[in-house]
C-alpha cells in the first residue's frame, strides 16, 4: 500500500481543532465524551490505545483520547474514494467527529475544517504511477487494511488505469469473503465501473493448513483444505464473476498434488492455472495470462450480483453479507451493536454500504 509522509497531517489537524475549539469556549457545545474521531500512529504501543490528554495548566481540554493505525482511518477510506478536489473537500467535511450535549452530530465541516485537510492532501490524491522490474506501469495508491477498512486502491487509480491500458489487473486484499467482497459491495458500487474476472490464488501450504496440518504433512490435509477453496469459487461465482484459480507453485511443492488440484478444478468447470512470477518474472505468470485471455473470450457477461440493495438498513446488509458471503446462520447482535444501530437509523445513515472489520484467517 501507500502511506505517504505527510497523510497523518490532516487527522492531527482535525484532533487539534476540536481541542482548540473546546479550550476556547466550546461554541458548538461539544460533548467530549462523546467523541467519534481518533488520532493515528504507525506503531503498535499499546499504551498508547486509550490515553487521557490536556493534562496541565496550558494542556488544553481535558479529554479521553487514543490512537488507531493510520489505514483505519477514515481519511484513508476517503482517500479511496474521492476523485477530485469537490469530492475530497465535500467528503472530509462530512466526517463525523462527535455529538454535542444535546446528542445533535457534529462533523468536521461544523469547524470549518475541510478546506486545510483537503490543502493538506493536495498532492496524495494524486495517484503513485511506479513501475515493476520488468518496467510494467502500475499505480500504488492509498492503502486501506482489507480487514478494517475497504482493502483496495484508490478508484481514481483504477479508472486512470482503466483509460491507459486494454487490460488492468488489480488486488482486493485477502479472501472472497473480505477484500472481493468490499471490492464488488463497496468499492464497485461507488465507483460505477465492474470487473470481468476474478483470480483467486492459493498455495498447497495455505490449503493443507486450512485442512487442520500442524506438522506432520498428510495428502488428507489437501484434500481437506480444498472446500476452503471450492467455497471461494462459489463465492465469486455468486457475485456472477467467471474465476481462474492460480497456484503459486513453489519448489518443494508434489506434482501429484499439483495434478489433484488440477483434476479437482476441472471436475467443477474451473480453469486451473500455474503461476511462477515470483521465480521467474513475466514468463512464469504466461500460464495464468493465457488462462485469463481464454476465460474472458469466453464470458462476455458483465452483470454483478451485489450482496445487497443500497436500500436495506444497515443490520439487513450485515445478515445478508454473513449468511450470504460468509456462511453464517444468523448474526446474534450485542446490546452495543445495537445501539450503534438505533443511532444509524435516527441520523438517517442506513444508505451507506457496510464494511465489516473481520479477521483475515
Amino acid at each position: 500500500g501507500d502511506l505517504p509522509c505527510n497523510f497523518r497531517l490532516p487527522i492531527t489537524l482535525l484532533s487539534a481543532l476540536i481541542n482548540n475549539h473546546v479550550f476556547h469556549g466550546n461554541d458548538l457545545n461539544i460533548d467530549l465524551k462523546e467523541l467519534r474521531w481518533k488520532r493515528t500512529i504507525d506503531m503498535n504501543d499499546r499504551s498508547l490505545r486509550n490515553i487521557i490528554v490536556g493534562i496541565g495548566n496550558q494542556g488544553g481540554a481535558l479529554a479521553e483520547d487514543s490512537f488507531l493505525i493510520t489505514p483505519a482511518s477514515e481519511i484513508m477510506a476517503i482517500m479511496g474514494f474521492a476523485e477530485n478536489y469537490r469530492q475530497l473537500k465535500e467528503m472530509l467535511g462530512n466526517i463525523i467527529i462527535g455529538y454535542d450535549k444535546n446528542g445533535k452530530q457534529l462533523r468536521a465541516k461544523d469547524l470549518k475544517a475541510q478546506g486545510a485537510m483537503a490543502a493538506l492532501l493536495k498532492n496524495v490524491i494524486k495517484p503513485n504511477l511506479v513501475q515493476t522490474t520488468e518496467g510494467v506501469p502500475a499505480f500504488v495508491h492509498i492503502g486501506p487494511f482489507g480487514n478494517i477498512a475497504h482493502g483496495h486502491n484508490s478508484v481514481l487509480a483504477d479508472k486512470i488505469a482503466l483509460k491507459l491500458a486494454d487490460y488492468v489487473v488489480t488486488e482486493a486484499g485477502f479472501g472472497s469473503d473480505l477484500g472481493a467482497q468490499k471490492f464488488i459491495d463497496i468499492v464497485l458500487r461507488r465507483g460505477g465501473y465492474n470487473i470481468d474476472l476474478a483470480v483467486i490464488v492459493i498455495t498447497i501450504k495455505a490449503i493443507k493448513h486450512h485442512g487442520g496440518m500442524k506438522k506432520e504433512d498428510k495428502f488428507e490435509y489437501l484434500v481437506k483444505g480444498l472446500e476452503n477453496v471450492y467455497y471461494h469459487i462459489e463465492n465469486m461465482r455468486r457475485y456472477g464473476v467467471p474465476v481462474v484459480v492460480s497456484l503459486n507453485k513453489f519448489k518443494d511443492d508434489k506434482d501429484e498434488e499439483i495434478q489433484y488440484i488440477s483434476k479437482e478444478l476441472k471436475a467443477r468447470g474451473v480453469e486451473f492455472a500455474i503461476n511462477e512470477g515470483y521465480l521467474k518474472g513475466g514468463e512464469g505468470a504466461v500460464d495464468l495470462a493465457n488462462k485469463v485471455l481464454k476465460v474472458l473470450s469466453e464470458n462476455k457477461e458483465d452483470k454483478i450480483n451485489f450482496t445487497y440493495e443500497p436500500t436495506d438498513k444497515v443490520k439487513d446488509k450485515i445478515e445478508k453479507i454473513a449468511k450470504t458471503v460468509y456462511g453464517a446462520n444468523g448474526v446474534e447482535f450485542s446490546k452495543k451493536a445495537l445501539s450503534v444501530l438505533k443511532e444509524i437509523d435516527e441520523n438517517n445513515l442506513n444508505d451507506f454500504d457496510v464494511c465489516m472489520a473481520k479477521t483475515q484467517y
